[in-house]
């Protein structure tokens, strides 16, 4: 709902259900609880991902983005923190870039790819056509549209200038005195 449709009510839900996230966030961690297998998931991760599951860290995205949202901010921000509580920011920016280079330097690759077997086309193309360009267009006979007599109108240029046929096409129009023009 928006803020100005909100009850009193909705407003304490949001806050005790951030304040329940950020509880949850903060229980520190017990190795001697969480004796897993090497590289297993801790508890933490888990939760994490519940949450990723379930919608709320793009919940939580959308009140730390949101200007209409402020009041939440602070809330938001130490849930974030306790979020990445137990991160390394070196390992954290590594990890997307690993991924992101591989499929850059492959899309790379597909490019190349594609733009010899292009490239190879066009000279296959170039081979095949003439090299001597012929400037006759033809000529058309324009059945159905009657030139001087009882003739067919015989067009001498290309058909992608029919359309704009006339029977005035290439006459020099009619000069009107200066006197003589309409106002």
């Amino acid at each position: 709902q928006d803020w100005e449709h909100r009850q009193e009510e909705d407003t304490l839900l949001i806050e005790r259900i951030l304040l329940l996230l950020r509880n949850v966030l903060h229980v520190p961690p017990d190795p001697s609880e969480e004796q897993g297998v090497d590289g297993d998931a801790s508890v933490h991760d888990r939760v994490l991902w519940a949450l990723h599951i379930s919608g709320m860290d793009d919940l939580l995205k959308f009140l730390a983005s949101s200007q209409m949202e402020q009041q939440w901010a602070l809330h938001v921000l130490e849930i974030i923190s306790l979020m990445f509580r137990d991160q390394n920011p070196e390992e954290l920016a590594v990890l997307g870039q690993g991924q992101a280079a591989m499929e850059h330097r492959e899309d790379m690759r597909e490019l190349e790819t594609l733009r010899q077997r292009e490239l190879a086309e066009k000279r296959t193309r170039a081979l095949q056509r003439p090299t001597r360009h012929s400037r006759f267009g033809g000529s058309y006979v324009l059945q159905g549209l009657k030139a001087i007599g009882d003739r067919d109108v015989v067009f001498h240029k290309g058909l992608h200038n029919l359309k704009s046929y006339s029977h005035d096409l290439g006459k020099e129009p009619r000069r009107v005195p200066r006197r003589r023009q309409a106002a």
